[in-house]
């Protein structure tokens, strides 16, 4: 026993949940698969290898998905793991988190983040900012939840320590460029929404976030959204692309690095635009 409860969030995810599902064997006791309205084989796939399948729809935004399970699946164990369906976890990887939390079940550690390796267009990319890129993903039941944040969403404890994992998680990009495309166009929607929330009822107590989400948070809430719309997104191409070197990523590090910067970035700032001139027509009627 290993005291897990691990959550996936899932839609059509038939591609990438059974890779998924079956890394985490040895690692959780319990595997809950919570899902807004597959239409595909994710159900069928994830109920043959074990995993109990529950159903919450609609889907309003990651963080408020997550936030239902930990309140509607039941869970009775120390430790809940946030896993998305298209991660794998690694041997090394699976070794270290049953031993973690075995460790540090009973003291005042009550997170752990990691790190993961993300894949695009076949490629690892270990270049451009992009790795290590840092997650909390662990946590002891009762002591974290997601901030209630549309986009760029982080696990928030009310207390205890964090401590880092050393071996990495992998992420695939196995639904393609058309998915990729269509999933930025809704995070963008996501991201402009917390824009302007942010600037009205305020940002999360830098306080409460692990190291890597103050860092984030710090330089997109206190930095990026200062310098003028559409500039930033260029510079944060020259950013990622030179500086970070994600140049010596290859082919699928420059077309991540332009896609991030000219079509998500960018595609935020017009999407504050138009916001901006709804609201000043509004004003003026």
């Amino acid at each position: 026993m290993t005291d897990i409860t691990a959550i996936i969030l899932t839609k059509n995810e038939d591609v990438n949940i059974e890779r998924c599902i079956k890394s985490l064997n040895g690692v959780a006791d319990r595997i809950c698969v919570v899902d807004s309205g597959s239409t595909d084989r994710t159900i069928e796939i994830a109920e043959s290898l074990g995993a109990e399948v529950f159903y919450h729809e609609p889907f309003n935004h990651y963080a408020a998905q997550f936030n239902w399970a930990l309140d509607n699946v039941d869970i009775k164990t120390t430790w809940v793991y946030r896993i998305d369906a298209d991660e794998e976890v690694t041997p090394k990887l699976a070794v270290e988190i049953v031993a973690a939390c075995k460790e540090h079940r009973d003291d005042d550690v009550n997170g752990f983040v990691m790190k993961f390796l993300i894949a695009f267009m076949g490629t690892f990319l270990k270049h451009g900012g992009m790795y290590p890129f840092y997650n909390l993903t662990i946590f002891k039941f009762g002591k974290g939840r997601y901030e209630n944040r549309a986009m760029g969403e982080h696990i928030i404890l009310s207390e205890g320590r964090i401590l880092d994992l050393e071996n990495d998680c992998l992420h695939y990009d196995f639904k393609g460029l058309d998915a990729w495309v269509n999933k930025h166009n809704w995070y963008a929607t996501r991201e402009v929404a917390d824009y302007f929330s942010t600037r009205t009822v305020g940002q999360a107590d830098p306080n409460t976030l692990y190291h890597e989400a103050r860092k984030t948070s710090k330089l997109r809430d206190g930095f990026y959204y200062r310098m003028p719309k559409f500039l930033r997104a260029k510079l944060y191409f020259w950013y990622r692309y030179y500086f970070k070197l994600g140049f010596l990523d290859g082919k699928a590090g420059y077309v991540h690095a332009y896609l991030q910067a000219y079509w998500f970035r960018f595609l935020v700032d017009a999407k504050i635009m138009e916001q901006e001139i709804k609201s000043k027509q509004q004003n003026k009627k």
